[in-house]
């Protein structure tokens, strides 16, 4: 279907069965025999690289050797005592730039052992299961309050439950998983395996979930912290960067989150619309994610704009790799400087730049291109919550996610560091653990 402001933004350019291939599974899951094959090429490294590189410190040689043991089951174990959503971060982890690139086998061959698809094998089996793989503790009588049922909420639920803690979770959306179900390409979490892991880890009891409740609308912080022994903060980023040039608010400028959002929701891909020359702005993940699933929903053209050198693009070079495999031209160097349209846009100018003492500026010449769909992937917001100290424009921490009020912690997103899923539940998983012991010494 054809919007009257944007004619190039149309519904339906390709059919369901070449968008059911488009949106295959990113990586096929191994067998276990391609399993026991890609297992057996590990050295088991007593002080092994790959751990220190994890976020979440998971014993890689461990749950290697136990599936090169025919033991998926209990690698999966070893790999959930670390990180509860190892599923997970086993299909979205940029393990090229953490265990994959820290491998022995890598700085020896340029081939590392593929630890991210052995971490899936091995916690596929186990979910795959009935039952749960960790018992609660007896109950403590503590009520934890968990803002966001993100990956650092989630993570950090999980663990105070083990402890034996009560934990209610207040999210905004109308389901679980924040950035796990809302953000990520969907090639990369197929079958609804995000809602899955949710179901999943909740098996272990004693935590409620209350959907559609935002911290400083439906909940507020000074009404959590009396009314329960322990507050945690994952509440991620909110607000999104706008794009401040001539043009900038016209028809077809859009935002890259909520369209992959709406593309994680849809149960019709068809009904989607995506322009016929679409150009997405940045350089991270989220640019990525946008800029290829713009091309498998049958846009003709789309160009990936991103202002410095590709050595400085934050998006793996998998990740570019990956998009300029489906189709998706890279260009670096490039920053928006006016939207060109009737009401609606239709041309992009950007403006090549350059590093002049260490600051980017432009250079004055400029570029423009068809463009009926413009993407804003330059960053996220932490939408304010009041009382917190700030470090930047995320709320400050100290030691284990503990903020600068008492009885409150924060993780994920909305504190610095990478904004990395496998970085959200290790802060989540640590601040359990301190919430634990001080709630334990009280």
């Amino acid at each position: 279907m054809t919007s009257p402001q944007t004619p190039g933004i149309q519904s339906g350019r390709l059919s369901q069965d070449q968008l059911a291939r488009n949106f295959e599974d990113l990586h096929a899951p191994y067998d276990p025999h391609e399993a026991a094959v890609a297992a057996d090429r590990c050295y088991f490294c007593h002080d092994a690289p790959c751990v220190t590189a994890c976020p979440t410190e998971i014993d890689i040689p461990l749950f290697i050797r136990q599936i090169a043991t025919g033991q998926p089951e209990a690698a999966a174990k070893t790999i959930f005592e670390q990180n509860i959503l190892g599923g997970m971060c086993a299909r979205v982890c940029p393990t090229e730039t953490l265990c994959e690139e820290a491998c022995v086998r890598e700085t020896a061959e340029g081939k590392p052992v593929e630890i991210g698809r052995l971490q899936r094998y091995s916690t596929d089996a186990l979910m795959a299961r009935q039952g749960h793989p960790f018992d609660r503790a007896p109950e403590t009588g503590k009520r934890v309050a968990v803002v966001g049922a993100g990956p650092a909420g989630l993570a950090c639920a999980h663990r105070l439950a083990m402890k034996g803690h009560a934990v209610t979770i207040y999210e905004a959306r109308p389901r679980p998983g924040g950035l796990n179900e809302y953000g990520i390409a969907a090639y990369k979490t197929v079958d609804g395996y995000a809602a899955r892991e949710v179901d999943w880890l909740l098996g272990i009891g004693g935590i409620t979930i209350e959907y559609r409740n935002a911290l400083g609308v439906e909940v507020s912080l000074d009404g959590l912290r009396e009314n329960f022994d322990a507050v945690f903060l994952g509440v991620g980023l909110a607000g999104v960067n706008l794009l401040e040039i001539e043009g900038g608010e016209k028809a077809g400028v859009e935002d890259a989150v909520r369209f992959i959002s709406d593309l994680r929701q849809s149960d019709d891909l068809a009904a989607l619309p995506v322009g016929r020359n679409v150009v997405v702005i940045g350089g991270g993940m989220t640019a990525v994610d946008a800029a290829v699933q713009s091309k498998l929903l049958g846009a003709e053209t789309v160009t990936l704009a991103y202002r410095r050198s590709r050595e400085e693009m934050p998006a793996s070079g998998f990740e570019q790799d990956l998009a300029a495999s489906k189709g998706v031209r890279l260009m670096f160097n490039v920053m928006p400087v006016a939207m060109h349209g009737n009401g609606a846009v239709r041309e992009i100018e950007l403006e090549y730049t350059e590093l002049v003492d260490g600051k980017l500026q432009g250079t004055g010449e400029t570029i423009r291109l068809p463009a009926d769909q413009v993407f804003r992937a330059i960053g996220q917001t932490l939408s304010p919550v009041d009382g917190l100290d700030l470090e930047g424009r995320k709320v400050k921490v100290n030691g284990a996610g503990r903020t600068s009020v008492a009885g409150v912690w924060a993780g994920g997103d909305c504190t610095p560091g990478e904004d990395l899923t496998v970085v959200a539940v290790a802060e989540g998983r640590d601040a359990a653990e301190d919430i634990h012991a001080t709630l334990m010494a009280q």
